[in-house]
């Protein structure tokens, strides 16, 4: 109705020109006082052949309308399966309509190439800083005199390195995942003898017990994740100690994540914790973006707002789900969770 509305609106000039002539006529019939009869066989004719005009007209106003819509809501849609203007007007709209689309996709273009372009320099990069930094080891640890704050330090740039080279592969995950079943406790281990040297460098304690849970994820991608985790809580604790646990939990009305998409109403769930600085609690809500350092990063000076971005990229890929509860001055605690049911299937 609002379209037939707005369509009458803009019509409305040609409605008029079209009754002009039977209200003329019809006054000159009444001057001469001539028969009405004729007046009303003209009056109908009209009236007639505006209503065919005018439906007419709004078919192909409603038509024009509709491809306008599918065009807004869906940019990439090929514009040579319009319809053949009718007119001038139309040819000329559809033409602003093409030339925009060429510059949409001449500029996609060229954004991919810069992207790909910057990909490749910066994967180059990351994998030719390896070789250096491997010799570099090699000379520390053969030199009984080193200082093992100075191979603390190495380490963290060998993992900001695969943070690199992480970030750059979520980019298109797609081609790098494989899904299996795999056993939770051997990548956690893996990770936990990454990091060893930073629990005895930091004098933290380690709560690990083992778990028997088999997930279906991916292992090298699931690994990054643990070892992002794992290195947050080593960096941001100073006295104290790491827990890791795996627990069912049920629900979970106290996230604020949406888990409409989660097979399983109880999945299994990891829990890191420690007894770290925490997170403030008007940062917490954007711990996950791009970049976000909070407060304490800040002050800190040892955060890169990336970490927990590419953990989070990488669980939704996986189908899992990641969310972080914490208390500023005590403790933070990361869920990482995967459905049970999802296992049943394979």
């Amino acid at each position: 109705m609002k379209l037939f509305l707005d369509y009458l609106n803009k019509i409305k000039l040609q409605i008029l020109l079209m009754l002009f002539p039977t209200i003329l006529t019809g006054m000159i019939f009444l001057l001469y006082q001539l028969p009405l009869e004729p007046i009303l066989y003209i009056a109908v004719l009209w009236i007639l052949t505006g209503l065919g005009t005018c439906a007419f007209g709004f078919h192909n106003y409603q038509k024009n309308i509709h491809n306008l819509q599918i065009i807004s809501a869906t940019p990439d849609i090929n514009l040579s399966r319009m319809d053949a203007p009718s007119n001038e007007a139309d040819a000329l709209q559809q033409e602003i309509m093409h030339s925009l689309n060429r510059m949409r996709i001449d500029a996609e273009t060229a954004n991919q190439k810069t992207l790909e372009e910057m990909t490749d320099y910066y994967t180059m990069w990351a994998h030719q800083i390896k070789t250096p930094i491997f010799a570099l080891r090699l000379l520390l640890q053969e030199n009984p005199t080193v200082n093992k704050e100075a191979l603390t330090e190495l380490f963290k740039i060998e993992q900001y390195v695969e943070m690199v080279l992480g970030y750059l592969r979520t980019e298109d995950m797609s081609s790098d995942l494989k899904l299996s079943r795999c056993a939770l406790d051997s990548i956690i281990r893996e990770q936990i003898h990454k990091y060893a040297g930073i629990f005895i460098s930091k004098k933290l304690s380690l709560t690990y017990e083992g778990i028997s849970e088999n997930v279906l994820t991916d292992e090298k991608w699931l690994g990054f994740v643990i070892g992002q985790i794992l290195s947050n809580a080593l960096k941001y604790t100073r006295t104290g100690g790491i827990r890791i646990s795996l627990k069912d939990v049920p629900g979970n009305s106290q996230n604020t994540e949406d888990i409409s998409n989660m097979i399983s109403p109880s999945p299994v769930t990891l829990i890191i914790e420690d007894t770290g600085i925490g997170i403030r609690k008007e940062d917490l809500p954007r711990i996950f973006e791009k970049g976000y350092t909070g407060v304490n990063g800040r002050e800190n000076n040892r955060a890169t707002g990336i970490g927990l971005y590419l953990s989070k990229k990488i669980m939704k890929r996986l189908g899992h789900r990641i969310y972080v509860t914490s208390e500023e001055g005590k403790e933070t605690k990361v869920f990482l969770e995967f459905s049970q049911n999802v296992l049943t299937m394979y």
